[in-house]
């Protein structure tokens, strides 16, 4: 998103608050922010996570306030019996004084992470023949610090297919439609496909991983099996220990 065209739309309206929003599908309304807008985008309600939702214009969780405003009501939420957040409190209170809260409609990529599914899937649009939210762009670039890495080792024998394989990497295996963090370590006949493994995993031999996300750290001994026989995506949590040869396609 450009921020400075959502800054434009706040200043010509002269907002307290803005917000910027997007269209969800109906069945997954109830996991946001919902409000009602009108056409010229004057935000006229406001509900968290609503068990029944009126509508499917969902905060993205991105906003621009007048400071003046927003101290005042962080100032007088501090004092009160309330869980202090922006959903809940903040928004709806201004609404009740009238405030002017303007809704920013964007219609670019988004994806909110907020489920092991949703996750999974933002990390396998990077992987698309032309992905919505591109990292090699040149002209839009991210910039971050990291930390210095030795590079990748990738076998002669290794296979990737369709992958993301970061610094510090050393690949013996077959990875497919994947994305490995950095210094993760994959033995000789192991297959890798549709699965995320984050930093300082070590993968042995003949292992077969499936739509798996892999916590940090976790070590999976040779012949392990990890699948799932439906789309629902498996975790290995962050500490878990893994017998020898173990298999399994659930949770």
């Amino acid at each position: 998103m450009d921020y400075s065209l959502m800054l434009d739309y706040h200043k010509e309206r002269g907002a307290d608050a803005t917000i910027s929003v997007i269209e969800v599908p109906w069945d997954e309304a109830s996991r946001f922010g919902i409000m009602n807008a009108t056409d010229s985008g004057h935000i006229t309600d406001f509900e968290e996570k609503p068990t029944n939702p009126s509508s499917n214009l969902a905060s993205m969780g991105i906003y621009i306030f007048n400071w003046s405003v927003l101290k005042k009501y962080l100032n007088e939420d501090a004092e009160l019996q309330s869980s202090h957040d922006f959903g809940k409190d903040i928004i709806p209170t201004m609404l009740q004084d009238q405030r002017k809260l303007f809704a920013y409609p964007f219609s670019g990529y988004w994806k909110d992470v907020g489920t092991v599914q949703s996750y999974w899937e933002a990390n396998m649009d990077l992987l698309a023949t032309k992905p919505s939210l591109n990292l090699h762009e040149y002209n839009w670039r991210i910039y971050s610090v990291n930390a210095c890495q030795s590079p990748q080792f990738i076998s002669p024998h290794a296979i990737i297919t369709d992958s993301l394989i970061n610094e510090g990497c050393l690949i013996y295996g077959t990875i497919t439609q994947s994305i490995l963090f950095h210094q993760v370590g994959v033995g000789c006949h192991s297959e890798i496909e549709q699965s995320v493994i984050m930093p300082h995993v070590k993968i042995g031999h003949h292992v077969k991983l499936k739509k798996v996300i892999v916590a940090e750290g976790v070590t999976i001994p040779d012949y392990t099996e990890i699948s799932s026989p439906t789309d629902e995506i498996l975790v290995i949590d962050k500490g878990t220990k893994i017998e020898n040869h173990a298999t399994t396609n659930s949770r």
